[in-house]
């Protein structure tokens, strides 16, 4: 019975018309996953990837293939609410910080990689974390600027290294595709994409204090540091209208 609930993935609740897994252990269920060699595919899912997916029918399947996918933003949350399902926020950044936490305790074992960002903010972040870590293997890093006979070269690395954490920081809604295509080079690893997660671990950028988290403000936050984002951040209005709509439909 307890193999059932480790290797088979929670019922999906549909958030326009995508999957959302809701658990009380996140980081849990994967390591129990992990523990029986199964790896898979972690979306973090949020209103803007949500708005994507409507118009990007490559990331809405990338989504629907994932092994897991989580409740990462805001607007999810609160939709998941209003349609009276028990939810709470689980940020992706917290859940790869858990795992490698975690992957500090089992060591060699569990190598991590971290892919992705500008050109040393991974390898810097992944310093971070290895200094902050007893414990922890680094399989090793890459900026996420390759041509791409240094993509091929990067994906023959995997390969060889077979690391059991991956960590993917290509942006929306690259990273979620990237994954789905290379995740079988890895079988037994997370694939997890992490967003600006390096930047924030590397000390270039700094996350929304616990006031804004708290009170579904995280995204004003990025606003406020990234102002060039204003574009993409329509894509809230625009979710919570979409959202407003199906409730009432």
């Amino acid at each position: 019975m307890q193999k059932q609930v480790i290797t088979q993935t929670p019922q999906p609740f549909s958030v326009l018309g995508l999957p959302v897994h809701l658990l009380e252990d996140y980081s849990g269920w994967l390591l129990s996953r992990l523990h029986e060699q199964l790896g898979g595919h972690v979306v973090t899912l949020n209103a803007e990837m949500s708005i994507q997916a409507e118009r990007n029918a490559s990331l809405a399947s990338a989504i629907h293939q994932a092994d897991l996918v989580i409740p990462d933003g805001s607007g999810v949350v609160l939709y998941l609410l209003f349609q009276g399902k028990r939810v709470q926020r689980c940020p992706g950044i917290e859940l790869a910080e858990s795992l490698l936490w975690q992957a500090g305790q089992l060591g060699k074992s569990w190598p991590v990689f971290f892919y992705g960002g500008a050109p040393g903010v991974a390898q810097a972040a992944a310093e971070v974390w290895r200094r902050r870590v007893t414990g922890l293997t680094l399989a090793g890093s890459q900026h996420g600027y390759l041509s791409p006979g240094e993509e091929e070269e990067l994906l023959q690395t995997l390969k060889a290294l077979q690391p059991r954490l991956i960590f993917v920081g290509l942006g929306v809604p690259r990273q979620e595709l990237w994954i789905a295509e290379h995740r079988h080079l890895c079988p037994q690893a997370a694939w997890i994409g992490v967003g600006g997660s390096f930047d924030i671990w590397a000390g270039i950028k700094s996350r929304a204090p616990a006031w804004f988290r708290n009170n579904h403000l995280e995204w004003l936050y990025r606003l406020y540091q990234e102002p060039w984002r204003w574009r993409r951040m329509l894509a809230l209005p625009q979710f919570v209208w979409r959202a407003l709509v199906t409730s009432l439909a």
